[in-house]
């Protein structure tokens, strides 16, 4: 898959692996909520197998997402952050409006993704409650990077 690039003013988006800082992705990650420890291993493989879409300031990276996919019926998105620095500014909306009109993930019948305070963004890009929760099942352990460092 050929890496894709978009730009608006001084910021630019981008699927290329390569260009990915993988350090500054492992430091937003590790100072997150739903990932704090994460060991910077983990955030390679995480990119290895999955479509990431990188937010840059010229070569300095301010944020980052990826969605896990089959690139045909189902897509979880997964570890959007930005930098401090740039919150505030629209990239957000812009970043996650990146992901679903790249052309290798359309036409989905599902997407998932979890979240603890960013409802409204993802509202506005279709997301809802789960309809059915009592379909769906999750196997957790939101101790597994302090267990592993220890």
């Amino acid at each position: 898959m050929q890496p894709r690039e978009w730009s608006r003013g001084e910021f630019v988006i981008s699927t290329d692996r390569a260009r990915l800082d993988v350090a500054a992705v492992h430091h937003l990650l590790s100072h997150s909520y739903w990932s704090p420890g994460i060991p910077l291993d983990v955030v390679r493989r995480s990119i290895e197998h999955s479509l990431p879409f990188g937010l840059y300031r010229g070569a300095e990276q301010v944020g980052f997402a990826r969605v896990t996919t089959d690139f045909t019926t189902f897509g979880y998105l997964a570890d959007v952050i930005l930098a401090e620095s740039v919150r505030g500014r629209g990239l957000g909306t812009w970043l996650m409006e990146t992901v679903f009109s790249h052309p290798d993930l359309q036409g989905f019948r599902r997407w998932m993704l979890a979240t603890r305070d960013a409802h409204g963004l993802y509202a506005k890009f279709g997301f809802t409650p789960l309809k059915s929760p009592e379909l769906f099942m999750e196997k957790w352990d939101p101790e597994i990077y302090r267990r592993s460092q220890g």
